[in-house]
């Protein structure tokens, strides 16, 4: 089992920047790839950015040049930093990871509002 805590989530406004965190414990060893995810009102959850263990990081066209998905495999940590945020950036953001046995988990998830 892995359990993920996300933090960091806030209010911005537009051209801003926020970093989320996502604390990973459990049986970490065992993670393949991990990354983020959000959602927005009435809209499905969509790919952010991961970063598999062998590979490096792959982001969404939307974000690409603005968001970086940066991971610290000793402190179990990944984070997203947020440049240039703008108000179609706001969303929940979830963490999640996926074993190399193909489990997934996600945090609770972050409130990430931008506003105009």
């Amino acid at each position: 089992q892995v359990q993920l805590v996300e933090s960091g989530g806030g209010l911005v406004q537009a051209g801003g920047s926020l970093r989320l965190s996502c604390a990973a414990s459990g049986s970490t060893y065992s993670i393949n790839s991990i990354g983020w995810y959000r959602q927005a009102p009435g809209n499905e959850r969509e790919l952010v950015a991961v970063i598999g263990s062998s590979s490096g990081p792959r982001s969404a066209d939307s974000v690409k040049g603005r968001f970086t998905c940066s991971r610290d495999v000793a402190k179990n940590m990944v984070y997203l930093q947020m440049n240039s945020l703008k108000p179609e950036d706001t969303a929940v953001y979830y963490c999640n990871a996926i074993t190399i046995s193909g489990h997934s988990y996600w945090g609770q998830g972050t409130q990430v509002t931008v506003s105009s």
